[in-house]
């Protein structure tokens, strides 16, 4: 039995990443109907916005959900906590700051928790905390990152080696041969963003999706590393704007409003290449079409068995 998907009660150990603050039902609902585990990306949305996003999510599936909550980015991380409790939220996914003070309120209603991390140490805090899963993320992943700048093939091994808890591989996966390549290192399942941005349900505007199909291998780049704050992008005019402001020496204060929500939302849900940012991970350069969410995950599963069946007969 795989441990992921017994205790998020899911069919395939699949996982949405959080999208914050572009985060909405459609795509949520589609991916926990499909089989995985939806996730609505609280980011830094107010209590209201988040329920109305949650109410629709119920109304549009009955299987489990997560809301992610960025610890140290929501204007107001508990009032959330307590809407997913209020709701009945099954998951919570606790990211960018301790999950610990936390955990033992939401078990006790009877929530499960993702704990995301970047070493081992988080790791190994976060499982004696109390956390169910871990999503262990790579430097390949899309938005904010980790300024360890650890990648997925190197992460998850080590991760594995020094906790219990079933592990999700987040960063770099976006087909059936990354997640056999996952469950080879030995964790129990995968978490992916950017590929879930270029499928059917997923209510982003059509400039970011055709930038993921003409993504390149090196179609990304990283910014904020001057203020060590990392964030991956989709290589656009406003990704060039920003890495010239860069040499040219900006503040934090600065960076943090050049890389906005509200600049996000411009370009994730706008499609202005000028004016806002599309964040993309690596794999960017994997994606060649546009699938219903349905599809993309049973072709990954059926991708995955067959390579590690391969896989196998060339030991």
């Amino acid at each position: 039995m795989n441990g992921i998907t017994s205790i998020l009660g899911i069919k395939y150990p699949i996982i949405q990443g959080g999208m914050g603050n572009i985060s909405n039902a459609e795509l949520t609902a589609a991916v926990s109907e499909a089989g995985g585990l939806g996730t609505i990306g609280a980011g830094t949305m107010a209590v209201e916005e988040v329920e109305k996003i949650i109410v629709e999510t119920k109304a549009r599936t009955k299987k489990p959900f997560s809301v992610n909550v960025a610890l140290s980015v929501s204007p107001d991380a508990i009032g959330i906590l307590k809407l997913a409790v209020k709701h009945g939220v099954p998951v919570v996914t606790l990211s960018a700051g301790n999950p610990a003070p936390f955990i033992p309120q939401l078990h006790e209603a009877g929530v499960k928790v993702i704990a995301v991390v970047a070493s081992v140490k988080q790791a190994k805090k976060a499982e004696a905390a109390g956390a169910d899963v871990l999503v262990a993320e790579g430097y390949e992943a899309a938005g904010i990152n980790s300024n360890l700048e650890t990648t997925t093939l190197a992460l998850i091994p080590q991760i594995i080696s020094h906790v219990s808890i079933p592990v999700a591989a987040a960063g770099g996966i976006g087909d059936g041969k990354g997640l056999a390549a996952m469950l080879a290192l030995g964790a129990s399942g995968v978490q992916m963003g950017t590929r879930f941005i270029a499928t059917r349900e997923a209510p982003f505007h059509e400039v970011y999706k055709q930038k993921l199909l003409q993504a390149s291998d090196h179609g990304t780049v990283v910014v904020g590393r001057s203020v060590g704050r990392i964030r991956r992008l989709l290589n656009t005019r406003y990704a060039e704007k920003l890495l010239a402001a860069e040499k040219q020496g900006i503040t934090l204060d600065e960076f943090a409003e050049l890389t906005s929500e509200d600049l996000h939302r411009k370009g994730a849900l706008e499609g202005s290449e000028d004016k806002g940012f599309m964040n993309g991970g690596q794999i960017s350069g994997l994606i060649a079409d546009v699938p219903s969410v349905q599809e993309l995950l049973e072709r990954m599963v059926q991708e995955a068995e067959e390579r590690l069946e391969t896989a196998a007969r060339l030991i």
